[in-house]
This record gives C-alpha cells, structure tokens and sequence, in this order.
C-alpha cells in the first residue's frame, strides 16, 4: 500500500508539473522596465526545442529543454533587448542606475543629501559630523548654533560592495572621485538644543543658505534618560538603521541609559542601538548599574536553567564556540562568591571573571562540542539563561530511529505575493519547495519523528512569523528549504549547486554537515557553506539551518530541479543526511525495557 501511494503521488506530481513543451517563447526575468544597478543582467526563459532564440542578433545558447540564462552587459540608463524566436519577438528594457550620486548644478544642493536628516542627539565632546552633497567648484560650510563648520570635498571615496557580493565573488571595494560630496565633523561641548545646522553654499560669488531637516541636541550627561525593552526580544544593532549587524537580542524587560540618539534609534550605554519604538522611557535620576552575587541553576523538562539575580535588568550578549558559551553582563560589577551548577548533561563547569569596569563575562565549558538551544529572558530583575539539553535516544533495533525526537520543516516563500525565485518557465520556487519538504517530511516520520511543518499549503507567512514558530515550538533542529537565485550580477548559466547557511555557530556542524552530505551522495555541485543573517537561522531555541538546495535560474539544474524522479532522491537523501547527524549527535540513554 505505501509503495503504490508513492507511486500515485508520483503521477500527481507529473501532472501538477506545467507543460512546457509547447510554450511560446518567454521571460521570467527581468520584468518589464526593471531597474538595477548591477553592471550586467541575465535574461531567464525559454522557448520551445525546436528553432533558436537570438537576443539583439545574437544567438544565444540554450538547455535541451530549451530553456536559457545569458547574462549581457548594461550601460548606464536605457538597456534595450530584442528576443526573437521564429516569428515571435519579445522587447526587454532594462535601466541601469548610478549607485554614485550625481552633484547639482548651477547654485544648489543635491536632493535630501543634507544632515543630519532627523534629529541627533550626542554627549558632550563626541564629534557631531555633517555632510552635503553640491557643485564641485563649491564652497560649503555650515551653521551650528555660534560656530561656522567649513566643509571639505571628499577627493577620493571608498565604497564597499553590497554583502550580496559574496554570492557573486563581487567583494572588492570600488575608489570613486567624491564627486560633489562635501563632509566636516565639530565637537559641541555646550548641553541642550542647537538646532538645526545652516549650510551655506556659495559657487562663483552667488550664495544659498538651506536648513538641514533634523535638529541637533547634546545632552547633559547628569540628565540623561533610561529606556526599558517593551518587545519580547529587542533587536540591537551595531548602528543607527538596519543596514548596521544585529547584536545579541534584549530580553523584554532589559534598561539602559540613553547616550545618543539618530532620528528613530536610540543608542544605549553599552554600545548597542535600538529602534525607540521598543522600548519606553522610564523614570530614573541614576544611570542603570547593578552587583551581581551568587548563582544558581535548576533542571526544568529538557533544559538547565541558569540564575543571575540582578538589582535591575542589564544588557546582555552572547558568544558561542565550540565547546563553550559565554554570557556577558554590562553595567554590572561583581561581588560573586559562590556558584552552584546543578549536574546536567550538558555543562562542565562555570567561571566568571570580571574583564573590565562594569562588565562580566560567564564562561560555560560545555561537554559536547555540539551545542542545543538556548533562551534568555528576565523574571523581574532575576536573568534567566536556559540551555537546550542534547535530545536523547532510546537504543532500539534500528539505531537510525528518531522516535521522540521533533523536527521542523519550513518550506520557503508561499502565497500569491511570495513566489520566490522562478525558473526559465515562470515556475516558482515556492511550489518545489513545499513538494520537497512533503516529501521529506513523508521519510523522517517513516524513522519514527515528530515533524511539524510552518506551511502545508500555498499560504502567506512572513519569515518573521515562521522564525517565531521555531521559537514556539522548540524542535530538536529546523530546517528551512529554498531554492536559489541570484543578484543581477551574477552568472546564471554558470552558478548552480547545493548551498547552506547558518548563523549560530551551535547550526555550523548541522549545516555543513547537510551540505557535504547532499553534495557527494548525489553528486550534485557545491555552491558553499555560509554565515549569514537570514530570519530562518536566528532562532535560537535549536539549531537552525537554512538550504538552498539547487539554482532555479540556472536552465540545466532547474530541469533536475523539477524532475520527480530527483525530488524522490533527494528527499530521500536529505532525510538519510538528518538522521544521520542526529544519531552521530544526540545523548545515548539506556533502554530501561
């Protein structure tokens, strides 16, 4: 009965599949009057077999399914491309963008280039920087309160690359001429409200004055504020928006005082920055600083729970490494004496030190290079740090089994707006993702595990959310299954292969793991493995990985991509690869039957 469902899911999926053989010739990518600022484009799409297809004269090369990837090189504005297949003919336009901003002319600054753009607030003493953009023949200064700031042109400009560019192998810094770009930083030392800074331009003896939008502030350090964390998990971040790197999260609940501020972002003692909207402001006249004593810990289900007893919630972060995991406490100075860790599974033993003013560091040395999950949050001003236990194995005759043990699967994108990448065809990743994982999943609960699914169907689910659902149901590992694309950039004729990304290190091992696993059992290509900042690999709770599992774009791997029969090995391969990683990992325990 179980092999002839197979096979009848099998002919569902051959009929689900579009056919493609007597499509007309078509484009999946770019869309019409798509803008860029990459130096070149792909053309993604297909035709039938029979014939050529050509692109402004020139034939191009296309996969036995007829499906085809050519990348051309794009000019600055307009980028017209003519597609012809037999008597059809197709129009592509493409607009490339500068990525430099162009200077103004004539007596004038460079739209919304002046700052700051919203209100700013530093100590006294720090640099309070400005920037414009104008005519190069310009001179430029600007008003801030009683002092006159001039402005200098930026000669030579360093501009770093997109991180997308380590998809792509495009990571080198690019030198520019500065163009119209004009900086000058000061140091205010006065308290209270400057206002707002006055630049002033003047080119060939004609002059401009024009306000800044945002206001400057400096504050009086006798005085200064104290936000609380109102969200469940605060994002911090090394800088003022969120193209600066996340930092370890807050727990809600977390204070600190408010030494800066860019528009919307708050920054905080320790370093971090917070958007204002997670967080209040709290009545205190003293900055936020606590003793810590002695610490406890409790087993409870499957974690250990570690208390810090604090006199106010502090900022925390975390690192991870192989064989340790290292809480460090701001705002705090040590009186501990006593620390009693309860024996576990997992943990060795605990240190501390107190490695500067205000600052200590908890050192865990751990039992096992492979770590679980772990979870922070504040009861009142008690920190409460839970590490994940190692799953355990009940040693039965088939020592592949993973009864008991939970697995999530998350296949990507879903719903009428997330389509994800698309192949040659218009196929989206989306619907091979949720095949994938189904079947995947049908192979683990055959070994006995518990495995719950983010989406079953073609449902809208924002990454956040399935990130939450990680957190909320707390399974042994989550995996998430995509398939890839690229930037405009790269090469999609070229690039194809299995790639894994992860992002705490306690996901590294699993990722890599998977990775190789998939790369030789099926002879596929390796894209790489890598650390990035995705939502489906922050969780925290378990060791989160995310796989890219082959290239949609890509005409030759998007026709394995699609093919039942590989989508059965595959699947099949993936879950051999995750019982095996989970049986080389987990706790043995002894069978009491």
């Amino acid at each position: 009965m179980q092999r002839f469902l197979g096979l009848a899911f099998l002919m569902v999926l051959l009929v689900a599949l579009p056919t493609w053989a007597s499509q007309p010739l078509a484009v999946a990518y770019p869309p019409a009057d798509h803008q860029t600022t990459a130096a070149q484009i792909f053309l993604i799409g297909t035709a039938p077999i029979a014939g050529s297809v050509s692109v402004n004269g020139q034939t191009i090369d296309r996969s036995p399914a007829g499906h085809f990837a050519p990348s051309f090189p794009l000019q600055m504005g307009e980028n017209l491309f003519l597609l012809r297949y037999q008597t059809q003919e197709l129009n592509i336009k493409v607009t490339r963008k500068s990525t430099e901003p162009a200077a103004p002319e004539g007596l004038a600054f460079g739209q919304d280039s002046l700052t700051p753009i919203a209100d700013i607030a530093r100590l006294p003493g720090e640099l309070v920087c400005f920037g414009a953009i104008a005519p190069i023949n310009a001179m430029v200064s600007v008003k801030l309160a009683d002092q006159i700031i001039p402005l200098q042109r930026q000669t030579a400009i360093v501009t770093l690359p997109e991180n997308s560019g380590v998809l792509t192998g495009l990571t080198q810094p690019s030198s520019a001429n500065g163009s119209g770009q004009y900086a000058g930083c000061v140091k205010a030392d006065a308290t209270g409200e400057l206002g707002q800074p006055q630049y002033l331009l003047n080119v060939n003896g004609a002059s401009l004055a024009q306000a800044a939008p945002g206001k400057v502030y400096i504050l009086a350090p006798a005085q200064l504020e104290v936000a609380e964390v109102r969200a469940d998990q605060g994002v911090a971040r090394t800088g003022a928006s969120t193209d600066y790197s996340r930092l370890t999260p807050l727990p809600k609940g977390t204070r600190a005082t408010v030494t800066g501020q860019e528009g919307e972002w708050l920054r905080l003692d320790y370093g971090g920055w917070i958007k204002s909207s997670e967080t209040k402001i709290v009545a205190s006249s003293v900055p936020v600083r606590s003793l810590i004593r002695g610490v406890t810990s409790r087993q409870k289900a499957n974690w250990t729970e570690i208390l810090f007893p604090l006199q106010v919630p502090i900022p925390v972060t975390i690192q991870q490494s192989r064989d340790t995991f290292v809480l460090t406490l701001y705002n705090t100075t040590a009186q501990t004496d006593t620390i009693r860790l309860s024996s576990n599974p997992f943990v060795t033993f605990l240190n501390w030190q107190q490695v500067e003013p205000g600052k200590v560091e908890y050192r865990f040395s751990l039992k096992s290079s492979q770590q679980w999950g772990y979870k922070l949050r504040y009861d009142g001003t008690t920190l409460v740090l839970s590490l994940r236990n190692p799953p355990q194995i009940t040693p039965i005759k088939n020592q592949k089994s993973l009864t008991g043990v939970r697995i999530l699967l998350d296949p990507g994108h879903g719903g009428p707006e997330d389509l994800g990448s698309r192949g040659p065809t218009g196929y989206p990743e989306k619907d091979v993702a949720l095949i994938t994982s189904k079947l995947v999943r049908s192979h683990l609960i055959q070994r006995g595990a518990t495995v719950l699914m983010t989406r079953e169907a073609d449902v809208d689910l924002l990454p956040n959310d399935r990130a939450a659902m990680i957190q909320k149901m707390e399974p042994a590992i989550a995996i998430s299954l995509h398939y890839n694309a690229l930037p405009d950039d790269g090469d999609a004729i070229n690039t194809k292969g299995v790639a894994a990304f992860w992002y705490h290190p306690q996901a590294h091992d699993l990722a890599a793991f998977l990775h190789d696993y998939l790369v030789k059992k099926l002879d596929r290509p390796s894209y790489g493995v890598f650390w990035n900042n995705l939502a489906l690999t922050r969780p925290t709770v378990a060791p989160s990985v995310l796989l890219e599992l082959g290239f949609m774009i890509n005409p030759l791997e998007f026709e394995w991509i699609t093919n039942p029969q590989a989508q059965q090995k595959l699947a099949l391969t993936l879950a051999d690869g995750i019982t095996e990683w989970l049986v080389q990992n987990r706790e043995p325990i002894a069978n009491n039957h």
